[in-house]
């Protein structure tokens, strides 16, 4: 049963990234992205990566509706709705992406594949962690809340009324 989800989230995780660059507006755009990557963080969890996981899928989640405000907020068109064109160059970006994925390709079978050495960690979110951050850990949470501060102050600053609302 997981291999059939998993290999359904890659299909899934494959065409909504393909519709980024099929759709005809940026707010359609971002949200198909952020269906690719819903998928992606949904086949870190079947791979027991929970950590990574959901770290996919709250980030991806919160960057996605961060774009979509500031569309809201500075596009021309209403929220990224009016119809545009995603692509550019259509042909030589078909090229370069061709040419691309057969080097990739090539390199993973090319390869020497290493071999596990050791056994893998009692808490591999701890180890994770721990050889990402270092002793940092405490530090970044810190500031991961002060950059959501910072982000929900600038909405207000820029809204219409202003900081003080319409009394000001």
């Amino acid at each position: 049963m997981e291999d059939v989800a998993f290999w359904v989230l890659a299909v899934l995780a494959v065409a909504a990234g393909a519709a980024v660059f099929r759709v005809d507006s940026m707010a359609r755009a971002t949200f198909a992205l952020l269906a690719s990557f819903l998928c992606v963080g949904a086949e870190l969890l079947l791979v027991d990566l929970h950590y990574l996981g959901v770290l996919v899928v709250l980030m991806m989640i919160m960057e996605m509706l961060v774009m979509a405000v500031f569309m809201v907020m500075y596009m021309m068109n209403p929220a990224g709705l009016m119809p545009m064109t995603m692509t550019h160059n259509a042909r030589g970006a078909a090229g370069i992406s061709a040419a691309l994925f057969a080097a990739l390709a090539a390199g993973i079978l090319a390869v020497p594949w290493p071999e596990r050495a050791g056994r893998p960690p009692r808490d591999p979110t701890f180890a994770l962690g721990e050889s990402i951050m270092g002793p940092k850990m405490a530090v970044m949470m810190v500031i991961g809340v002060a950059i959501l501060a910072t982000m929900i102050a600038a909405v207000v600053l820029a809204t219409h009324r202003g900081r003080y609302g319409d009394d000001a």
